[in-house]
């Protein structure tokens, strides 16, 4: 895990062109794959819808990354500069969830990053959404360090542990 590609840096958190992820407490307890997402700039700035009208500048809502996906600069879909449209997909999300309200359900830091990737067209789509982003995520990410994945699912496995025992328990 820590064999990073060229450019990611978890100790200076700096995650170029990627979208980061870190756990919510107690929701990432019960389901690991929901948490909370940011996007980084091209050079690893890291940007998140964290509150109602408030998009967060390298100060991740619910701490520090714990799992990244990076992505490719060449399959952003507009023309110009890559690096360019890649940092204005994310500009123009963040500037426009500063006017947004935060919904937990349906327009949320997910949301905002998906903004960002059909902004610029990212691998010629504009349908990104918060359902796709989760799955592919879970499928393409990568976890910063062991004691990341470890964050992410060691309260899940202490309370489906406890759940077993009590059912055990109760049975004997």
């Amino acid at each position: 895990m820590a064999n990073h590609p060229t450019g990611i840096s978890p100790e200076n958190l700096r995650y170029p062109h990627c979208i980061v992820w870190t756990p919510i407490p107690m929701l990432t307890w019960l389901f690991p794959i929901i948490g909370h997402m940011g996007i980084a700039t091209s050079s690893g700035i890291i940007r998140d819808f964290a509150g109602p009208y408030y998009v967060s500048e390298d100060n991740m809502a619910f701490g520090n990354p714990t799992k990244y996906w990076q992505l490719r600069l060449d399959k952003v879909g507009v023309a110009g500069s890559t690096r360019e449209m890649w940092d204005r997909g994310v500009h123009e999300a963040s500037e426009e969830y500063k006017g947004r309200m935060h919904n937990l359900c349906c327009d949320n830091c997910h949301s905002h990053v998906a903004y960002a990737l059909n902004t610029m067209q990212y691998d010629g789509s504009t349908s990104w959404n918060m359902v796709t982003l989760c799955f592919m995520l879970l499928l393409h990410g990568r976890y910063v360090s062991f004691c990341g994945a470890l964050k992410t699912w060691l309260p899940f496995t202490i309370l489906i542990v406890i759940i077993l025992a009590v059912v055990l328990a109760l049975k004997l």
